[in-house]
């Protein structure tokens, strides 16, 4: 054995060349499923502490297309592309609020206007949100204060901005009660937030929040709100509230066929789960596609080895007319395929982990909440597949050599 072992070792040394470009490859694969591993946790931690923002103990109320399911394709792209639906009100959050398990809840709308400032003009999206948004979400207030319930009923030109909007409109200057023109009218700003960062594509920071009410009625004229937030007193029996706030809602939209509804009401431990096994989903996803590179690799340690036997056929010849058993042969060339990818497992460990901590250091730059996470079973399973895939390649050629008749593979070299 370790005849056979010094003797691999004493092989690669002669071909440096050939054994760096084999082990380069063994490496990129090793790295590039390490480094998908966690970017995935990265992504799935990312996008799970946005959804926390919103609190864990609260039901989405949404808008849906009807026919189509609240998670499909579908829907998204309805919503998306411009379906409106205007069926869900500030008179259903009245009634959900009746609900015994239901605590506390609040109303939003989405609109963008032109907002003037100093000569400045920027687009800028509104969100109207009911005064109790500041009791349930997660988002505080840094300077100022929100706006009132009263404020909301006498339709109030008041405004509560994100952290960028006051860089972008106002810079270091004072920003409390001064006049926003807010489409054709003015807005008094009352309050600025904390940054908060981007949730699901929009940067909650460049944001402009103002009474529900008032957006509805005084800049976007409608009546209706895409979504209600319902924050419950016991969250081991959300799903049953979930289940009342949509037979409530059925019964007020006058909808008698489930597949018809146009909303969806999802708890958030329910929202955390779907997209857990989503991203769980998406990361086999990428780890089989970094495994192709792994393949790869094992198929350039195949090649590379038959080239090495075809090179030292008369070696092999000679080795085995004094008297070299098969089985030695065959160890030898196994060695050299193990050793090869021992080496490409320990340089692609470090190379996954330092892709990886590069990866969370540019997201974390660009402002994203991103954990530098490296899973122990990521390098067990990518040390793991590389083992295997190094022996499963490497003893095609290593058992091609061992089998050479000693006559014929003397002759081959003369």
């Amino acid at each position: 054995m370790l005849t056979s072992l010094h003797i691999a070792l004493a092989a690669l040394r002669r071909n440096k060349a050939r054994t760096t470009l084999t082990v380069i490859g063994v490496v990129i694969g090793i790295g590039a499923v390490i480094a998908v591993m966690s970017a995935g946790q990265g992504i799935e931690g990312l996008v799970l502490a946005q959804v926390e923002t919103f609190g864990t103990d609260v039901i989405d109320i949404e808008i849906k297309v009807p026919t189509a399911s609240k998670t499909s394709s579908e829907n998204a792209m309805g919503i998306a592309t411009g379906i409106e639906i205007t069926t869900l009100t500030l008179d259903d959050e009245a009634a959900l609020r009746k609900l015994s398990n239901v605590k506390n809840s609040y109303a939003g709308v989405m609109g963008q206007q032109l907002v003037s400032y100093g000569g400045q003009n920027k687009q800028v999206y509104l969100m109207g949100v009911s005064p109790s948004f500041i009791e349930i979400d997660k988002t505080k207030v840094a300077e100022g204060r929100f706006f009132t319930a009263d404020e909301d009923a006498s339709l109030a030109n008041v405004a509560v901005i994100g952290p960028k909007v006051r860089e972008k409109i106002f810079g270091e200057s004072d920003f409390l009660d001064q006049l926003l023109k807010i489409g054709h009218q003015k807005f008094r700003v009352i309050g600025l937030l904390e940054s908060r960062g981007a949730t699901f594509g929009f940067d909650m920071d460049d944001m402009i929040y103002v009474p529900i009410q008032t957006l509805q009625k005084k800049v976007m004229g409608i009546d209706h709100v895409t979504m209600i937030i319902a924050q419950v007193y016991d969250n081991s029996i959300a799903d049953q509230t979930a289940d009342e706030i949509t037979q409530v809602l059925r019964q007020r939209h006058e909808i008698t066929d489930p597949d018809k509804d146009d909303f969806h009401a999802t708890p958030m431990a329910e929202a955390l789960e779907i997209l857990g096994s989503v991203f769980w989903a998406i990361t086999l996803l990428l780890i089989a596609v970094a495994g192709i590179s792994l393949v790869v690799g094992g198929v350039g340690i195949m090649n590379i080895m038959y080239v090495s036997v075809l090179e030292r056929t008369y070696e092999i010849g000679l080795r085995k007319a004094i008297g070299a058993k098969s089985s030695a042969i065959l160890t030898q060339f196994l060695w050299e395929a193990i050793l090869i990818t021992l080496l490409g497992a320990v340089l692609g460990i470090v190379f996954g982990i330092a892709l990886a901590w590069l990866v969370a250091v540019i997201a974390t730059s660009q402002n994203f909440a991103w954990r530098f996470v490296v899973m122990p079973s990521s390098l067990l399973l990518a040390s793991g597949v590389a083992t295997a895939i190094g022996l499963t390649f490497g003893v095609f050629p290593a058992r091609a050599a061992a089998k050479m008749d000693p006559v014929t593979a003397l002759r081959y070299n003369r």
